[in-house]
């Protein structure tokens, strides 16, 4: 580094939502930064009383210039962890402006004025906090969001909801072709849309309303960061950074270490990792199916039925990550009649199942020789954990984004099937079993795991030194620290 970058002082303001698979590639991108940057320069994590009593313990002695920040805040609810239903979640998501804009000015304020009138060099926030552009540029900051979905999805995504253009297709079939504005080379079927873009008001509908001011504030920023990797969506990252006339930095895979696993989980599991491990090494290589739907999502009773006895029909080992269904608190106790009567019981003597509840060591789990399949909702941090670790994906979408994730994995990458979607698929038994055996068993899915492993490798060199120089996402986050450093001595 450079004597002279030495000299810069300042801060880095970085601003996740609230939400476990939002926070948690914040944490990662502090630690990145906090090596790559000198020590003169502080790095602030912003966030709410609660998330930054949760987060303050995750980080060691070894990131001093790691500081965190909290928010007066008002809100009864302060995360995404309470909330059981996606309709109240997305409403936590729309909301989020009204009581953290005011909060976040004064902060950024104090932080100015505690600098001598200097203000933070960037502010780095989350996708979904576009309103802190206006803050940054009101006290002279650069501002830059960090996406942690890719950008193929969110193209999709931001295109559906901006412009609702299947209001403007004749008929309802399921095979209907969906024209995507200024995304003429990606083909969308009716039937790939979630329910709540089928059903949203053409005229006034809040979640496109939403989704416009996003990416209207995105559009002022100065770039944008991605927890992403060039091998896996190259030409989407082209396309954003051509109509966006901005820089766009692909700086993933944001993975911890095992240890750092433990510490973002920020819940106790109820087995231990080492007891994960001794029953995957009891499984034969690839003949384990991992199956969950994230640390927010699950699935209606009557699906969570069928899944069980999909996954017992199959015959096949399986771990599963198991919440309460879908409408029913989080904190309720889980009730045996949610599954098949006797099904722990015989998963559990036969040795064919093992059945997690509250949180599960992941990266650990996916990156066990047995694992052969990972039956996913295919949000983005889950689809990031398991490709880089060679395992093909089972998908089974529920909303946001996570429909064009699959799309992505399968018709673009070949490294996926799916199974259902949506929280109302009349999903039975048989069909799981058939997906779980075809993947497990079949051509295809060897075709798949072969595709899958090849891009886990791809994934390992964007972000290691080799004779050919650095990886495409070291050069990323050389290209934006310098950035950075660049903007501190203006």
């Amino acid at each position: 580094m450079e004597k002279k970058n030495l000299m810069i002082s300042g801060n880095v303001v970085l601003f996740p939502f609230m939400a476990q698979g939002h926070l948690n590639p914040f944490l990662d991108l502090a630690r990145l930064l906090s090596t790559h940057l000198p020590p003169s320069l502080i790095i602030t994590i912003v966030s709410t009383p609660a998330n930054i009593l949760n987060l303050r313990p995750r980080f060691s002695s070894s990131y001093p210039t790691i500081h965190f920040a909290e928010l007066s805040f008002q809100n009864t609810v302060e995360n995404t962890d309470s909330l059981s239903s996606l309709t109240s979640i997305s409403q936590f998501y729309r909301t989020s402006e009204s009581f953290l804009r005011d909060p976040f000015h004064r902060l950024i304020s104090e932080i100015t004025q505690s600098n001598g009138g200097k203000p933070p060099i960037c502010i780095i926030s989350d996708m979904f906090l576009g309103f802190t552009v206006d803050v940054a540029h009101t006290f002279g900051s650069h501002h830059v969001p960090f996406y942690t979905s890719g950008p193929y999805a969110m193209s999709i995504y931001n295109c559906i909801w901006t412009h609702l253009p299947h209001f403007s297709v004749a008929g309802d079939g399921d095979d209907d072709i969906i024209p995507l504005p200024g995304l003429p080379h990606i083909t969308i079927r009716r039937n790939q849309l979630s329910n709540n873009m089928k059903a949203a008001d053409p005229v006034k509908n809040p979640s496109s309303t939403f989704a416009k001011g996003q990416a209207e504030y995105c559009s002022r920023a100065d770039g944008s960061l991605w927890n992403t990797v060039e091998v896996l969506e190259k030409k989407s990252l082209d396309d954003w950074a051509k109509s966006s006339g901005k820089c766009v930095w692909a700086i993933g895979p944001m993975l911890p270490s095992s240890v750092q696993e433990y510490e973002r989980g920020g819940k106790e599991p109820e087995i231990s990792p080492q007891m994960c491990t001794h029953w995957l090494n009891l499984q034969s290589p690839n003949s384990v199916i991992y199956v969950s739907f994230g640390s927010q999502n699950s699935i209606p009773f009557a699906q969570m039925m069928e899944l069980a006895k999909g996954l017992e029909q199959s015959g096949k080992p399986f771990i599963w990550m198991l919440r309460n269904p879908t409408g029913v608190a989080v904190s309720e106790e889980f009730k045996p009649e949610w599954l098949p009567e006797g099904f722990e019981q015989r998963m559990r003597e036969s040795g064919k199942g093992l059945i997690v509840r509250n949180w599960a060591p992941q990266i650990q789990i996916l990156s066990h020789k047995a694992i052969g399949a990972f039956l996913s909702h295919c949000g983005w941090n889950s689809v990031l954990e398991s490709l880089s670790r060679g395992v093909p994906i089972i998908a089974w979408p529920l909303g946001s984004e996570q429909y064009y994730n699959a799309k992505l994995l399968e018709e673009e990458l070949g490294v996926c099937v799916e199974v259902a979607r949506g929280f109302d698929a009349n999903i039975i038994g048989g069909e799981v079993a058939l997906k779980v055996e075809e993947v497990l068993d079949g051509e295809k899915g060897k075709q798949m795991r072969k595709k899958a492993e090849a891009l886990g490798g791809e994934m390992k060199k964007a972000v290691e030194v080799d004779s050919n120089g650095k990886g495409s996402s070291l050069r990323a986050l050389d290209d934006f620290v310098e950035t950075l450093l660049k903007w501190g001595m203006q």
